[in-house]
């Protein structure tokens, strides 16, 4: 029989622009009391936002984010209606955009502030996943 896992939920928001920013705050909020501090608790939070912002600027306008923890890892998993993110994104080992370039960082960056991104993406929408260890 398999075991099963420890999931208590933190945080369920729909967003849009305007809830951008107390969003990060709910984020911050929940992760903290998850157990991130420090380092791992702003980068985490950076990496969120990162994402929601995204999902705000090129999918539709806004989302569902979702964060809970399971096994002592927390997952925060932001969800969004647009169109897909291009192939080109999805690379794990994508260079970072050039300077001059208006967009194109916040996958990127999520990538290297959490320990691990999962994404599926289609037309009917792009479901990102990000997780961090609560305890090293």
């Amino acid at each position: 029989m398999a075991e099963a896992v420890q999931t208590t939920a933190l945080l369920v928001e729909d967003f849009d622009v305007a809830l951008i920013t107390p969003v990060r705050h709910a984020v911050n909020r929940g992760a903290a009391a998850a157990g991130l501090t420090g380092q791992r608790l702003e980068d985490f939070v950076l990496a969120v936002n990162e994402i929601v912002t995204n999902a705000v600027r090129h999918a539709g306008g806004g989302g569902t984010l979702r964060m809970w923890v399971a096994d002592g890892v927390l997952v925060c998993e932001v969800v969004d209606k647009g169109a897909g993110i291009p192939e080109e994104r999805l690379s794990g080992e994508a260079a970072l955009p050039p300077s001059s370039a208006i967009s194109g960082r916040g996958l990127w960056l999520a990538r290297h502030l959490v320990d691990d991104v999962l994404v599926t993406t289609g037309e009917a929408g792009t479901i990102v996943r990000l997780s961090s260890a609560v305890s090293d």
